[in-house]
């Protein structure tokens, strides 16, 4: 494909590795007058498995692209049609990588977009920084992305490129929203021994340092197995420490059982915050009563200022569409799926020829209004190091819906006050 570097030895490998991978089906835009050879979009993401939950909306987002894609987009002067191959990851890091390596080698796609945490994200890229293709990956912790793959920031990565906030960013937040509430500012935190847990629990750029910076007696617990069924021992050291906040990074139903568990242990912190677990109304509807007044980080919603520069949908409009379309709340991947395949596409409308090269350099030029903000890697102050972009993030809290069980509120948005306020942030009541 144009002039990508050949790698015999290891794209034999690749391949061999991807060959057994399952079929998926193929997404395809309307066939349109083009002039051009057919222009491939891979996609991998989370469908089914623990973290199937960031792939709700997925077919939702893919049939709405292909609409406004009916019409081919023009590359160069000419036209081409376009093609979006979807992968199911089944939320698993190997089967990531495998799916991805079958849509470099055997699909041939022009560009690549993944999405849901770094067990989609960091496989993904790596397979198309080692293959020479255009990636662009959004949804997980941009710290956890760049040093997880063990980027350099004075180098950065020659082809994959990725939007999101940070683990420093969500840190401050949290931080920052605790001290709105009177606690006694001991704070017990917990990770998984997963890529986010990792992450999130470095002493450099994890979340740690940064909450002790703010007067906060930090408790940490540390790594537990990502599949874990008793927490008893961190429910035990959680009481004893007197934690009247709590943050942990779980996956949705390892939170559920958790947050049970603290029921039934009696532990009963004012404030529970637990990144990733809460993001999905389904996941706080799994809870029952006890969902009420649980916090969460707001990346983005049906009240952010952004639209699409793909159909010119607000962010309200855009849930609404979805919630018409399919009776379900909007969730907070929506937009950046939606995000993922818009900065594809405007990056293949500017590229100067249909080439990895070109597409590349095009990615890396990228100014370009999303549903999700703003998104640029030319350098400047959302640019963190090389590579990434950082999106808004705000404070969120789930309270009583009036259409569905649960609203999640934006309570909190000294980060980012252009995104309005829903209600005050409010101690768990029990």
């Amino acid at each position: 494909m144009g002039n990508r570097p050949s790698h015999p030895t290891r794209r034999t490998i690749i391949k061999a590795a991807g060959a057994g991978a399952l079929a998926a089906p193929k997404l395809f835009a309307a066939p349109a007058r083009a002039a051009g050879r057919t222009v491939k979009i891979g996609m991998v993401s989370p469908q089914t498995g623990p973290i199937a939950l960031f792939g709700e909306a997925d077919n939702w987002v893919l049939g709405e692209a292909r609409k406004a894609l009916a019409s081919g987009i023009a590359i160069a002067g000419e036209q081409h049609n376009v093609e979006i191959i979807y992968r199911d990851s089944q939320s698993n890091a190997n089967r990531a990588a495998e799916v991805a390596a079958q849509l470099i080698n055997n699909d041939k796609i022009d560009i690549m977009v993944a999405s849901s945490t770094g067990d989609t994200t960091n496989p993904v890229a790596d397979q198309c920084e080692l293959a020479g293709v255009p990636c662009v990956t959004a949804d997980d912790p941009w710290e956890d992305w760049f040093f997880g793959r063990k980027g350099n920031p004075a180098k950065g990565f020659e082809w994959t490129y990725h939007f999101f906030w940070g683990f420093g960013m969500v840190a401050n937040l949290f931080a920052d929203m605790w001290l709105a509430l009177p606690t006694n500012k001991i704070v017990g935190i917990m990770f998984t021994n997963d890529s986010d847990g990792i992450a999130a629990n470095d002493e450099q750029h994890g979340m740690r340092p940064i909450i002790k910076s703010k007067g906060f007696n930090v408790v940490n617990l540390g790594l537990y197995p990502p599949l874990s069924e008793d927490f008893t021992a961190q429910i035990t050291e959680l009481k004893k420490a007197n934690c009247e906040v709590c943050c942990g990074i779980f996956n949705p139903p390892q939170f559920v059982t958790f947050w049970t568990q603290c029921a039934q242990q009696s532990y009963r912190p004012k404030i529970m915050t637990p990144p990733k677990a809460l993001l999905f109304p389904t996941a706080v509807e799994a809870l029952g009563k006890r969902g009420t007044g649980t916090s969460t980080e707001v990346w983005w919603s049906h009240h952010h200022p952004f639209k699409s520069g793909l159909t010119g949908q607000t962010a309200l409009q855009f849930c609404d569409a979805y919630t018409a379309a399919t009776g379900k709340e909007w969730t907070q991947p929506l937009g950046f799926k939606h995000a993922c395949l818009e900065v594809a596409v405007d990056a293949l409308k500017r590229a100067k020829k249909l080439d990895a090269a070109a597409i590349r350099d095009a990615v890396a030029a990228t100014d370009y209004q999303s549903l999700v903000g703003p998104i640029t890697w030319k350098g400047g102050p959302t640019n963190p190091v090389k590579n990434v972009c950082t999106t808004p993030l705000v404070g969120g809290q789930w309270k009583p819906g009036k259409k569905f069980m649960y609203d999640l509120n934006v309570v909190f948005n000294k980060s980012s006050p252009n995104i309005p306020l829903d209600s005050p942030f409010e101690a768990i009541s029990y």
